[in-house]
């Protein structure tokens, strides 16, 4: 399952949701860090003597309430847990994340947290919604998708080039690993009017002109790329 994203320059992109699993193993690696900042500023002043007052204990606690909405705004939808697990926050309506769709998702997830005993509900409500949303995804418009993409055997499996090569577009440098996938998706659908569009948007991107028609441009896009990064 996939998630399909326009974006304001009218791109379709497909992102994989971060499956449960790696929603959960992402939530325990950010308990860790919240783990790890009460032994810093607790445990261990504690263990040499300090004795918090009601003052220091809220400032202690403060950045722990606000640790997933500081983390999320200020690292562009990621926290430490997300950045390990290679998973991002974004919006389904292609635009950007903006500070009151993780703030809608921080109020969310202290209400499931408490409300729900500790969060069976949101697990629930990932594991059964088809674009990986707990509920506050859903009042956010926000889903965590993985930043990798899962690949296949055929999306990466490399093609051997013909002995002497000679590259015809040398500005499909320019394009990713991520688009020879899609590229190649195309060709194997073979769809007339989705080889052309796609055509026209790695020419519009890359600046090259083409009189090969759209399906051999695309294949010949493929493995000028392949040429290109493979020396």
């Amino acid at each position: 399952m996939s998630v399909a994203i326009r974006t304001s320059q009218n791109v379709l992109l497909e992102y994989e949701p971060a499956s449960l699993g790696e929603r959960i193993l992402g939530a325990m690696l950010d308990y860790l860090v919240l783990f790890g900042w009460f032994i810093l500023v607790l445990a261990l002043p504690s263990s040499l003597g300090f004795r918090p007052n009601t003052f220091y204990t809220i400032l202690v606690m403060l950045p722990v309430l606000f640790y997933d909405l500081a983390s999320e705004w200020l690292l562009n939808g990621q926290s430490a847990g997300k950045i390990a697990m290679k998973t991002r926050v974004v919006m389904l309506d292609g635009s950007s994340p903006q500070l009151g769709a993780y703030l809608l998702r921080w109020v969310f997830r202290i209400v499931e947290s408490v409300a729900f005993l500790g969060g069976i509900v949101p697990i629930i409500t990932v594991a059964a919604n088809g674009k990986g949303q707990r509920l506050g995804d859903l009042a956010a418009g926000t889903s965590v998708v993985r930043l990798k993409p899962a690949v296949s055997l055929d999306d990466v499996l490399i093609q051997p080039q013909v002995e002497n090569y000679t590259v015809q577009f040398p500005d499909v440098r320019l394009l990713s690993d991520r688009d020879m996938v899609v590229i190649r998706a195309v060709i194997q659908q073979n769809s007339v009017d989705t080889l052309q569009r796609t055509a026209d948007k790695i020419k519009a991107v890359t600046g090259v002109t083409s009189t090969l028609d759209d399906r051999m441009f695309l294949q010949t896009v493929i493995n000028d790329y392949q040429f290109i990064t493979s020396q």
